[in-house]
Parts: structure tokens; C-alpha cells; sequence
């Protein structure tokens, strides 16, 4: 019988890292051995059906994770905190699978370089839901052939960073496919009075307008609306619940082991 894989789970105490230890403890391939949060109610977590209250290491740092035992820590906090975690598990030999947003593109660079020399691994991705992930994909495919793009991302009222990370790379997928197939760019903006400052968004990449929502009620969604002469197309993803996540988050977990250095992105782990 194969030994379950012993699961550390940082923001544990938060509405997305309380997801996954519900999705940890309820998989028999795994094991939620550790939860880190200063935050946490750790009566909460140990009721959990499937966790061991005798053995679970309750901390409030990610040091707290050095004689846990844990193979992976799966991270859900806040970006400065992530990229620590990142450096830990680098520097500890505990492999990482981080959904945390808002990390720099030269962190993940430095990032890379610590995980290409050690004996851990790291997924780190923007949306763990597949059907952000397949929103992407065709975003990517329709970037070629369409005149014009923006994107508009909604997200509950207590998210700290906009736009998400998901929009962000989704800009940055658009623009690579159009940079492959040889287009130029896209129009400018034909706006030349912005009545009200920020109103046309923020730019990304390749100077596609990017629009952040933030509402209560909401969790994450996302449109990609693209437009040609006389037409458009809208690729709309919702996610109505964080348990959307959890599928690609467990996927993450049991494949970090085998897959050397930095991930970025669920895409490879599906067979994108």
C-alpha cells in the first residue's frame, strides 16, 4: 500500500486555505499533517473527519513546518508570504504547490534558480480551476484571428490585489499567441479624454485593457470579450465556489514530485 503524502497547508485559517485542508483530509492518498496560519483556530481543523488531532503541527509560521515531516506545502496567503514559503520549502527539500497571486516576475526568476538547484519542486499557479485554465487556452486560440480584446476579471470584496493574477497571465497568453501567428499589434485606444481617471482599466500585456471588479457575493469570474468587424465573442468563466479549485490543487499535490524545479501553471500538468 502506498504511504499517503504528508500535506502542509499554509493560510490554513482563510476561506481558500480552509477549502483545501477539507480537500486534503478527505483524499486517501493524502495526509493533512500540518497547518500553518497566525490566524487559525486549530479546534476547527482537527474536527476535521480524517485528520489526527494527536499528530496535526498547529503553527504560525512556515519554520514551524521544519520537524513536521511533511512532503508538500500547498500555499494560499499573501504574496510576500508565499515567496518566504517558496524559500523555505527550497532551502528544506519540502516540495511547494502555491496559488498565491501577485508575485513579481523576477521573484518567480529567483525563484526558478532555487528550486533548479534543489531537491524539492514547486507548482506555482495563477487559478487552479480547469476551466480557467481552458478559458485561457481558447483565449490563446482566438488571438490570432480576432481585431480587438479586453479583459474583465470579478472577485469577492476581500481580495487585496488587482488586477488578479489569472487576468494578468491571460493578457500574457493573448499577446504570445498573436506574437507567434505574426499579427501586429492590436488597435490603440481611440479614447482621448478619460472622464474619470482609470476608467478604461489597466494595461497588460501587449496593451490589452485589463478591468477589475471587486464585490461581496462574488468569488472569481472572468470575461474575455474579443471583437472583429460586425462581431464578438465573449469566453466567460465563473467560479461559484472555491471547491472549483480543489480538483487542480489535489492534481498539483500528488504531481509536484515528479516534476523538477518550477511549474508555472496548471497547463503542463493537464497535457497543455
Amino acid at each position: 500500500m502506498t504511504t499517503p503524502v504528508r500535506v502542509a497547508v499554509l493560510g490554513a485559517g482563510g476561506r481558500m486555505g480552509g477549502e483545501v485542508c477539507r480537500a486534503v483530509a478527505g483524499d486517501a492518498e493524502l495526509t493533512l499533517a500540518a497547518v500553518v496560519d497566525p490566524r487559525l483556530d486549530a479546534d476547527v481543523v482537527v474536527r476535521l473527519p480524517g485528520v489526527d488531532d494527536a499528530t496535526l503541527v498547529v503553527g504560525v509560521a512556515v519554520e514551524d513546518l521544519e520537524h513536521a515531516a511533511v512532503d508538500v506545502a500547498v500555499d494560499f496567503t499573501e504574496a510576500a508570504a508565499a515567496a518566504a514559503t517558496m524559500r523555505w520549502c527550497a532551502a528544506h527539500a519540502v516540495h511547494a504547490v502555491v496559488g498565491t497571486t501577485g508575485i513579481s516576475p523576477a521573484e518567480v526568476e529567483e525563484l526558478a534558480a532555487l528550486f533548479a538547484s534543489s531537491a524539492a519542486n514547486c507548482v506555482l499557479a495563477a487559478n487552479f480551476s480547469v476551466g480557467a485554465v481552458l478559458l485561457m487556452r481558447l483565449a490563446a486560440l482566438a488571438a490570432p484571428v480576432m481585431a480587438g480584446v479586453e479583459i474583465v476579471e470579478f472577485h469577492h470584496g476581500a481580495k487585496r490585489d488587482a488586477p488578479s493574477g489569472t487576468a494578468v497571465r491571460t493578457a500574457e497568453l493573448i499577446e504570445e499567441a498573436r506574437r507567434a501567428a505574426g499579427r501586429g499589434p492590436w488597435p490603440a485606444d481611440p479614447t482621448t479624454a478619460e472622464v474619470v481617471a482609470g476608467s478604461r482599466g489597466a494595461i497588460g500585456a501587449g496593451g490589452i485593457r485589463i478591468h477589475a471588479v471587486r464585490l461581496p457575493g462574488l468569488v472569481s469570474h472572468q470575461e474575455v470579450v474579443f471583437s472583429a468587424e460586425g462581431q464578438s465573442l465573449t469566453l466567460r468563466h465563473d467560479a461559484y465556489d472555491r471547491s472549483a479549485y480543489m480538483p487542480g490543487v489535489l492534481l498539483a499535490v500528488k504531481a509536484v514530485a515528479r516534476r523538477p524545479g518550477l511549474t508555472v501553471g496548471l497547463d503542463p500538468l493537464l497535457g497543455f
